[in-house]
């Protein structure tokens, strides 16, 4: 298994951080993160390399900064501030890094939002860590739900491309998705939709 270095609250902890954070901003992103949570647990049941109770936190709260209100790129940072402050440096690491498949500040979807100061934080934060199973473990699931349920990752693809329209990254936003997809289920030796509970029924809705 991956040695953690990193704090992440229990599941009954996590639960009522995102009970509270739905009070404070309701909205589809609470539903997302559910699902999120459930597939990164359901993966992680199958990698021997992973603890199925972190990885389901992390989803979880891979969007926590979303609290704070209905943002675009600064959920992550306003994420790993609430998370430092509680003691969760694992979960804001995951804040951050859900976002950022190509390890680049300019890889968003939506209005960049950010200071300056935040900007050049999250470009020098990037630019300092290499990706490891759980960082590509939430990015992975972020693509696989969506409020309703779990989906195809083209169906959620198409989804945040109608919302916000296609950047310089986009492109290799989606390589990067098929690749870490890919990753998985080498490791797990069976397809990711294959565990995924209601997929092919979310597909055609």
């Amino acid at each position: 298994m991956e040695e953690l270095k990193y704090k992440v609250p229990n599941r009954k902890i996590a639960e009522g951080i995102l009970e509270e954070a739905s009070i404070l901003n309701p909205g589809p992103w609470v539903e997302h993160s559910r699902y999120v949570a459930e597939a990164a647990a359901l993966i992680a049941q199958y990698d021997s390399g992973l603890d199925e109770d972190t990885a389901y936190v992390l989803g979880l709260l891979h969007d926590i900064g979303r609290r704070n209100g209905r943002h675009y790129v600064r959920h992550a940072i306003d994420g790993y501030n609430y998370a430092l402050e509680n003691g969760y440096d694992f979960v804001a690491r995951i804040s951050i890094t859900h976002g950022f498949l190509c390890s680049n500040v300019d890889d968003i979807c939506g209005e960049m939002d950010l200071t300056k100061t935040e900007y050049d934080f999250i470009k020098n934060y990037l630019g300092n860590i290499e990706y490891n199973s759980y960082d590509k473990l939430i990015q992975l699931c972020d693509v696989l739900a969506l409020p309703s349920g779990f989906c195809l990752i083209e169906k959620r693809m198409v989804d945040v491309v109608m919302r916000y329209g296609f950047t310089d990254f986009t492109l290799e936003k989606w390589k990067k998705t098929f690749e870490i997809k890919e990753y998985f289920e080498g490791k797990i030796g069976k397809s990711i939709y294959s565990i995924l509970p209601g997929i092919e029924k979310n597909a055609f809705n």
